[in-house]
């Protein structure tokens, strides 16, 4: 069977324009409303359709956008279905994935990096103060727009409503969600998180924006999981050797990492505030250790 392709069709006003791309769930379409102009319109795959809790996933992934109004979270047009097709209906962000801006630069300047955290930071903050709990960030969520700095948050395909009934949970106990490279430590079991696990999440990627790379690494999906668990992330200033960063800086990205919620900050805006204090002690650009610091580190070796 071929792949199933709506371009041309017209679907609650919106006329699907080309398909742009296809995930697990569902393909997204670029199309055009006579309001909205431009828009991102997400159609759930043909296969899924039947499946009622992946339809019901797909409704309230569409419900908790739609619940947060931010700058920068990709604003929520309309959704629901439509002869047998369930749609979700986006505003349409210029830019790209944040983690194709990190493999072409390697990494970004603190400042830049504090900027991104700053918004997104609002953007969860707004998402929290509703009760939604994000439990998805990535870069591959996240639109940036180099040519004018701004972010849009995406995808609240696995948030959680904080007040949800635990019975109505669409996963099982047992089972994480998210991406591990992200996710915090008190979500491996499956357990119901909180504010603090979409810190850990903003500050990993952080963390990743500044160097490169994650915190944690594994030869395997087996090791990483167990890592997380078991080991604390390797330091802010001992992820690259040529990188070095602010006290502040380190500190800032390594308390957003605490293994236990509690050492943590009380809220993203925190995090992002004491970010953008660290940043600002911080050379143009991670600074490169010089060559006193690097002698100074051998002859720390040697003795």
């Amino acid at each position: 069977m071929g792949q199933e392709n709506l371009a041309g069709r017209s679907i609650a006003g919106f006329r699907l324009l080309e398909r742009v791309g296809e995930g697990g769930t569902a393909t997204v379409y670029r199309a055009e409303h006579h309001t909205h102009g431009r828009c991102a319109v997400k159609i759930l795959r043909e296969r899924l359709r039947n499946d009622p809790t992946a339809v019901k996933r797909f409704l309230r992934e569409a419900g908790y956008g739609s619940r947060v109004r931010h700058p920068n979270v990709v604003r929520t047009y309309d959704y629901g279905d439509t002869d047998g097709l369930y749609y979700l209906a986006l505003e349409w962000a210029d830019g790209e994935p944040l983690a194709d801006c990190v493999v072409r630069h390697g990494h970004l300047p603190a400042l830049d990096v504090a900027h991104i955290v700053e918004q997104l930071a609002g953007a969860l903050a707004t998402a929290h103060a509703v009760g939604i709990i994000h439990r998805d960030l990535k870069p591959e969520n996240i639109i940036y727009d180099e040519s004018t700095r701004t972010v849009k948050l995406l995808d609240f395909g696995i948030a959680r409503d904080a007040q949800e009934d635990p019975a109505a949970r669409l996963t099982r106990t047992g089972f994480f969600v998210g991406t591990l490279q992200y996710v915090a430590p008190e979500a491996l079991s499956g357990e119901l998180v909180g504010e603090a696990a979409d810190i850990y999440s903003l500050a990993t990627i952080t963390y990743h924006l500044l160097t490169g790379i994650h915190p944690y690494t594994g030869r395997s999906p087996r090791e990483l999981f167990q890592k997380l668990l078991t080991e604390p992330p390797t330091p802010l200033n001992g992820a690259v050797e040529d990188l070095q960063f602010s006290r502040r800086l380190e500190e800032a990205v390594m308390k957003g990492l605490a293994r236990e919620p509690a050492g943590r900050h009380l809220s993203v805006l925190e995090f992002a505030a004491d970010l953008s204090r660290g940043a600002a002690d911080q050379p143009s650009g991670p600074a490169k250790r010089g060559i006193f610091s690097l002698l100074g580190s051998i002859m720390g070796r040697r003795s």
